[in-house]
């Protein structure tokens, strides 16, 4: 049996005014389905130093990491996702996509109007507490 690759990740929950940033894919199996913004922790990286540098390469923008708000374990096909959801605080004015189709700031009343990653859907419900 083949043993599957844990791929270790840092969501940032960008939170503003109320509102969460969620962006497009604008690649692979997923494409054009939405994300919240992030990627793969770096060796001897802490999640949130790695939420920190990945909004910085994906969207030219700072933020402040926060808490972890939860942990979202995923089989997708190919690997097994372990993803830190933080919740940060966008410090730049504003973002710029480097990465993404699209963004969006979406309210409580609004997170069920995109098409969300398997592995971002059980961040949902926690969100709702949050905004």
């Amino acid at each position: 049996m083949e043993e599957r690759r844990i791929v270790r990740v840092a969501a940032a929950i960008i939170i503003k005014e109320g509102k969460v940033l969620a962006t497009q894919r604008g690649y692979g199996d997923y494409k054009d389905w939405w994300e919240f913004p992030g990627g793969k922790l770096e060796p001897g990286e802490t999640p949130a130093q790695a939420a920190e540098r990945e909004i910085r390469e994906e969207l030219d923008a700072e933020i402040k990491a926060g808490d972890i708000i939860c942990t979202v374990e995923y089989d997708y096909p190919k690997f097994h996702l372990y993803m830190y959801c933080i919740r940060c605080e966008l410090i730049s004015a504003g973002i710029h996509l480097l990465e993404h189709e699209s963004a969006k700031w979406l309210g409580r009343d609004e997170l069920d109007s995109v098409k969300w990653l398997p592995s971002d859907t059980a961040v949902i419900e926690e969100l709702r507490k949050l905004i």
